[in-house]
Parts: C-alpha cells; sequence; structure tokens
C-alpha cells in the first residue's frame, strides 16, 4: 500500500471512533486553588447558541462536631438564549440540596469564577470546595450560598464570549473516610 494512500485510510478510520466533544474544541479557565481530591468527571455543554446566566450549588449544611461535612458537592450552570432555559451539570457529591438560581443582571452572562477551598488538614474534617463567586458580564460579581471555611482563591481569565460548559473535580464517597466531594471546577468559554 502507497504511503498516501495509508494516510487516508488512517484518517478516515479515525474521523468514524475518535469525535471529540464540543469541550475539547473550546478555551477552558481554571483556577489555582482547587482541592486535591478526586477525579475530573465529565464535561457539560450549554446548547448551541445559549450562554451560563446563572448558576445553583448543591450543598451540604454545616453537620455539627461529630459529623463528617462536606460542603460543596455540585454547580449547575443555567444556560438561556432568549426565554429559553436549560440546565447542564457535570458530577455531583451525593449530599445536599440544591439552591435557587442565582442570575446575572439585565440578561447579562457568566464570564469568570473564583473559588472558596478549604486548605487540606491532616488530620481533620477536610471540605475542599465551599462556594463560589461568578463574575458578569456586565461586571457585577455573585456569590453562591455555599459556607464559609476555607479562603476564595484569584480569579480565573474571562471568556469574552460567556461561558458554556462545566466539569467537576470529585472525590467519590469513601464510607467511612473523610469525604470532600466537590474539589475544584473548570469552565469552558462560549466559541462565538
Amino acid at each position: 500500500m502507497e504511503q498516501g494512500t495509508a494516510a487516508t485510510l488512517l484518517l478516515l478510520l479515525c474521523a468514524g471512533c475518535c469525535r471529540h466533544s464540543q469541550a475539547d474544541l473550546v478555551p477552558v479557565i481554571e483556577v489555582t486553588n482547587g482541592g486535591p481530591w478526586g477525579d475530573w468527571a465529565w464535561p457539560e455543554m450549554c446548547p448551541d447558541g445559549y450562554l451560563a446566566s446563572g448558576f445553583s450549588l448543591k450543598v451540604e449544611p454545616v453537620q455539627g462536631i461529630s459529623a463528617d461535612d462536606t460542603a460543596l458537592n455540585g454547580i449547575r450552570l443555567h444556560c438561556t438564549r432568549g426565554a429559553a432555559q436549560h440546565v447542564v451539570e457535570s458530577k455531583s457529591g451525593r449530599w445536599g440540596a440544591w439552591s435557587e438560581p442565582v442570575w446575572c443582571p439585565d440578561r447579562g452572562f457568566l464570564t469568570a469564577f473564583a473559588l472558596r477551598v478549604e486548605a487540606a488538614e491532616t488530620p481533620g474534617d477536610n471540605t475542599a470546595a465551599n462556594n463560589v463567586r461568578f463574575r458578569c458580564s456586565d461586571g457585577s460579581e455573585l456569590e453562591g450560598p455555599g459556607l464559609s471555611w476555607g479562603e476564595f482563591g484569584e480569579w480565573s481569565d474571562a471568556c469574552s464570549k460567556g461561558v458554556c460548559g462545566l466539569q467537576t473535580k470529585i472525590e467519590a464517597p469513601r464510607g467511612l473516610g473523610d469525604d470532600t466531594a466537590l474539589n475544584d471546577l473548570r469552565l469552558f468559554c462560549c466559541r462565538a
């Protein structure tokens, strides 16, 4: 077989089996203070033409001195296009309840974020991520209804055309061990 024919055949085979998600093709924004535990879950994207205009959090309330705290367990993006809405969520921890959505004002959209993370304590009851702040296209800042342990880190870079997806880093339940649930977050910028 000639070299050109072999290369063409390889490209055709790869086109059928090596599809990339939309998240592989767009810029990613991250923060530097995410928690160290867990694994990155799958990315979830807003439908084409939608922008993330709001968010909600899954938070476990304070459990008290003798129980295991996990704090922030999940993040949902509320994507909009005109009056239409669509909710996207990457993997979430099992504890807590979802908050009501927090929205950017005046039909704005999310552009950047900062994560509140409790530093690792050994030994201790680690919670990792506790809360998140988002910056909107008009410059306003929204803070989620998470918990207050830890500190907010630096802001991520900004998505000039808005946020269109997310990916979470989640520690799986550890049985009798110390659970942290959500540790870190990545956001995907809109392409157009």
